[in-house]
């Protein structure tokens, strides 16, 4: 979009989605705006590459997996998007779940990602918001990925720590003593403290708070645990 452009010129949209009614519903949604107008629709990556190809838009709204992707690869349709309009911004919805291709996808600079799980009424402040060249990732993929990311942290702590270490770790990270710990376990206190102390060991952490804070960040304490703040 034309930064020095009046503010009556109307913003011209590209809309593109292989469900009809997703993207009737899109085109609804959009002509809510006063100032934006739809000049391109599409339903397929070869529709949108097209559109997109005469050059006459300033924002596009569109869904990541279409039939006519390039090789089948979403992400080849989007860098061909970007060749041709560098300068759109790009919304782009998906019901896409997998941590690792949202996170491909916002590292390939799309201002806006949602999920079309997320509230509908959540388009418009994506689509303000990458219009101001700002990112905007939708609460569902916010969600996805940060599950991921701790999941990805407990996978690391149990690949360093025992069995054993790891149970004593997360229950005296949940505010259990070693003293109960050791009476549920059915061992000694020296046995359950030595695994505390190794595991803190491992893990280079060298305070309870220490522990605390980074039990809570890997994903180590059950869902009714006093959580560590800073």
């Amino acid at each position: 979009m034309n930064e020095c452009a009046d503010a009556s010129t109307p913003i011209r949209a590209i809309i593109a989605d292989d469900h009809p009614l997703v993207l009737l519903a899109i085109e609804n949604l959009l002509m809510a705006f006063p100032n934006i107008q739809i000049v391109g629709r599409a339903s397929d990556s070869t529709e949108l590459l097209a559109e997109a190809g005469r050059g006459a838009c300033d924002l596009a709204v569109i869904d990541l997996h279409m039939p006519g992707n390039l090789d089948g690869d979403a992400f080849g349709t989007l860098r061909e998007f970007r060749k041709c309009c560098p300068n759109v911004p790009l919304v782009v919805l998906t019901m896409e779940t997998k941590p690792e291709v949202l996170e491909r996808l916002i590292s390939l600079g799309v201002e806006a990602v949602m999920s079309k799980r997320d509230r509908i009424d959540l388009i418009p402040v994506a689509i303000v918001t990458a219009l101001a060249h700002e990112r905007y990732v939708g609460p569902t993929v916010r969600a996805s990925i940060v599950e991921a990311t701790v999941a990805r942290r407990l996978e690391f702590v149990r690949e360093l720590l025992s069995p054993r270490e790891m149970n004593v770790l997360r229950q005296y990270a949940s505010g259990i003593g070693v003293t109960e710990i050791a009476r549920r376990l059915g061992r000694s206190v020296k046995t359950v403290s030595a695994q505390k102390c190794k595991a803190m060991r491992k893990l280079a952490l060298n305070s309870d708070s220490e522990l605390f804070k980074f039990a809570a960040e890997h994903g180590l304490l059950p869902d009714d645990a006093p959580q560590w703040r800073p």
